[in-house]
């Protein structure tokens, strides 16, 4: 399963171009604030939409200017992990990871809630509701909704950046197993050497908006 990204884009004055491949494993987008890195992520999630080029990941084509396609966000199978966690606060924790598990056709899962539960540590937390959780803990919650849609791309914004350093390490190890079992590209962005150093297998670097660089680690 690979992804694939050849595209040119406009947010207001900041001009993006983005081109480069992921395979599974984890390929973070590096760069300072403001270069541009969620920008992509969004252009990808089909948040936003590129001016022109194509988006592919394993075999099919999200964003394709020339042939005129442009699946909206839901049709994407891409999940999206966000900074802060973004859980339904009326929902359990079990009804947020099955949300969107039970949206996605049984014939396209791959993920089940056991195990993803098993591997995210949180079997304690199921009948908890989110507000009652610690940060560290509503993010493990997050990345298992995630999961539980079986994405063939995960895509994860920041997701250590409103953490404390304690509740940084309690989670890493979680991501760390995930790159290493999910076998999808994961696409990470982080402002920080140290999470680079611990989780990329690629480096995708970025400024003011545009590649300019790739490395394996």
């Amino acid at each position: 399963m690979s992804f694939d990204i050849d595209i040119t884009a406009r947010r207001g004055a900041f001009e993006i171009a983005a081109t480069f491949r992921a395979d599974p494993g984890i390929t973070v987008l590096f760069g300072p604030s403001g270069a541009g890195t969620t920008s992509i992520l969004d252009l990808i999630a089909g948040i936003l939409t590129p001016a022109r080029g194509r988006i592919a990941v394993d075999g099919q084509v999200l964003f394709d200017s020339a042939a005129r396609i442009n699946l909206p966000p839901e049709r994407r199978r891409v999940g999206y992990i966000f900074q802060d966690a973004r859980l339904f606060p009326h929902l359990s924790v079990r009804a947020n990871l099955l949300y969107g598990y039970n949206l996605t056709p049984p014939e396209t899962r791959y993920a089940e809630l056991d195990h993803v539960v098993e591997v995210l540590g949180i079997g304690a937390l199921l009948k908890r509701a989110p507000l009652s959780l610690s940060g560290g803990e509503q993010q493990r919650v997050a990345i298992g909704r995630a999961i539980l849609a079986s994405p063939r791309l995960l895509l994860m914004d920041e997701p250590l950046a409103s953490l404390d350093e304690a509740r940084k390490q309690e989670i890493l190890p979680y991501i760390e197993r995930l790159r290493d079992e999910l076998k999808i590209p994961i696409l990470y962005v982080t402002h920080l050497g140290s999470e680079v150093e611990r989780l990329a297998d690629v480096v995708v670097e970025i400024a003011a908006g545009r590649v300019t660089g790739q490395r394996q680690t």
